[in-house]
């Protein structure tokens, strides 16, 4: 069972194996709020972290964990039957959430897509690198003026950008802004005074020295770099 209160906006991560651990490691260095979905208990003994005991792609067990209000969901289970099934489950109680999902054979990827899915990652180690360009903060309170990115499946990418002075994000919301129709991007998560946002509400307002992650395709971010980036 869940062993702490889940919050609304959190993330949720489908699976506790390589990937899922390498994945935890980075949200919890960086006090992001997340619960933790496996069928093994024995592995989730003595952890810190809030969890829920059961099968990812039960709808039960998501309701448990908080699929609803969940702003993100990470699926990197074994089995990719288990991972559509999660998906399509995930998506239908959750349709504004963000699905980012570990295809485990190429095979699978249009299927995983077409239950649901906003990305996905072919490989492994990709998921687990994905995560942690997403969420990383800097290290020592140094931050490089360089803009960090990753490539995914089909040409996409997520990326963070520092928010200088002169940006067109300043003072503006998300909703006001409003870059998944006018770019194709959308914001994924907001780095603040050493605090990693995941729970991206339209009310929310970008600030100078904020660092903000987006995900698109390769033209959308270059148009979204053009416009935003100063």
């Amino acid at each position: 069972m869940v062993n702490k209160m889940i919050k609304n906006g959190h993330l949720i991560v489908l699976g506790y194996g390589d990937v899922g651990k390498q994945i935890v490691e980075v949200l919890q260095d960086n006090d992001v709020h997340f619960v933790v979905v496996d069928m093994n208990e024995h592995v989730l003994e003595n952890t810190n972290f809030k969890y829920v005991v059961g099968n990812g792609a039960d709808e039960d067990v998501l309701k448990e964990a908080g699929v609803e209000s969940a702003s993100t969901v990470i699926v990197t289970l074994n089995d990719d039957t288990n991972v559509i099934f999660a998906t399509l489950i995930t998506r239908n109680l959750n349709p504004k959430s963000t699905i980012l999902a570990r295809a485990n054979s190429v095979t699978s990827i249009d299927k995983i897509y077409k239950a649901g899915a906003d990305y996905v990652a072919s490989l492994s180690i990709v998921a687990g690198q994905m995560l942690a360009k997403m969420t990383a903060t800097c290290m020592d309170g140094v931050c490089e003026d360089i803009d960090e990115g990753i490539m995914l499946y089909e040409g996409i990418e997520i990326e963070k950008h520092h928010v200088h002075k002169g940006s067109d994000l300043i003072g503006k919301s998300v909703a006001e802004l409003d870059i998944r129709h006018t770019v194709g991007c959308t914001i994924i998560g907001i780095e603040r005074d050493n605090e990693v946002i995941t729970d991206i509400v339209p009310s929310m307002i970008i600030k100078i020295g904020d660092v903000v992650a987006v995900v698109g395709s390769r033209g959308q971010i270059s148009v979204f770099k053009q416009q935003y980036v100063k």
